[in-house]
């Protein structure tokens, strides 16, 4: 293996700080020291050598990946509509979708074209599934603010405020008071 394709293991994080980026920010885009920028050009794997290297059923599975970007983007259309229309009817207050979606590894000079692209899909991808979770948490906070019987494996940011599964009490005492606890994100 030549030093460019050199796969470098990355520890898992071991608290809260390394989880933030390790470099100065400007604004939503990270600052990069010239050495850095230099590196990160020298490590970059030309577009051809990355395509010819890939394994031959990648090619057979890239269309059904990049097709996904059309419900994707459809879904985005839908959702943006609905709480646009819906939430200021019920005083819901709107996700921002801006913190949702974040595309910062297009900064990022070691991606050749297609790894940029690849990135930029998975990273439209991942925040407009948390936009969404986001949007369909508060609406179910407003309509159904009820916590399950089971284990949920992920939770959207509004279910801690869920009342008790089976407390038919609790629900008809509080459940006006529970569609209206959005103080925590008006401003």
């Amino acid at each position: 293996m030549d030093e460019q394709s050199q796969v470098v293991a990355v520890p898992a994080p071991k608290n809260e700080a390394d989880l933030f980026p390790m470099y100065p920010m400007k604004g939503r885009t990270p600052v990069f020291p010239d050495d850095v920028k230099e590196t990160h050009r020298r490590t970059k794997t030309p577009l051809l050598q990355y395509v010819l290297s890939a394994r031959p059923l990648a090619f057979l599975t890239a269309p059904l990946i990049y097709l996904c970007l059309v419900a994707f983007l459809m879904l985005d259309v839908f959702v943006s509509l609905y709480q646009a229309i819906c939430f200021p009817i019920y005083g819901i207050p709107k996700a921002r979708r801006s913190d949702y979606l974040i595309f910062d590894r297009g900064a990022l000079l070691y991606l050749n074209a297609l790894e940029r692209f690849n990135c930029i899909n998975c990273s439209y991808a991942n925040g407009l599934i948390a936009y969404v979770m986001e949007i369909v948490g508060r609406t179910e906070q407003h309509w159904c603010p009820l916590k399950h019987a089971q284990k949920l494996i992920t939770q959207h940011s509004r279910y801690r405020s869920f009342l008790p599964y089976g407390d038919a009490r609790m629900y008809r005492e509080r459940i006006d008071g529970v569609r209206e606890e959005f103080e925590d994100l008006r401003p």
